[in-house]
């Protein structure tokens, strides 16, 4: 009988034990449910920040390409703006040289005339004359 009464109270002492564990393990779980709604609001208002940064760079690179649209459709119909309408000395002289006048420059009349020059003038003499809007 005192055997019983004794393993009854050591029953008891384990079920207190228990129970005080189950009370401390609520608790636990009461306070990571409350760091989870936490985290959740930190991560909202990092995730608003990021996006409205991101919002702001989309219509500045938005308004960035309008203009440069914009300055392209001017380029394209328009005569652009800081374009070279002469060539340079040396490049008349040489064109000169090769029996190209400047102001009447076609096609088939510049290749023949630059023939004797080797493909890096060519290429040269050729390019100057696209910047300057001699040829098109």
């Amino acid at each position: 009988m005192e055997m019983q009464m004794e393993t009854n109270a050591a029953l008891e002492a384990t079920v207190e034990r228990l129970a005080a564990a189950a009370d401390l393990l609520e608790q636990a779980m009461q306070r990571l449910a409350e760091r989870q709604q936490e985290s959740e609001i930190t991560i909202g208002r990092i995730s608003a920040t990021v996006e409205a940064a991101l919002e702001d760079r989309l219509k500045a690179a938005e308004e960035k390409m309008a203009q440069l649209e914009a300055e392209a459709t001017a380029h394209v119909s328009g005569e652009p703006a800081g374009r070279r309408k002469t060539l340079p000395a040396g490049m008349s002289t040489m064109l000169a040289k090769q029996g190209v006048a400047v102001d009447s420059l076609e096609a088939g009349s510049l290749d023949a005339a630059l023939n004797g020059l080797s493909i890096e003038q060519r290429f040269a003499v050729k390019s100057q004359l696209l910047r300057s809007g001699m040829l098109a």
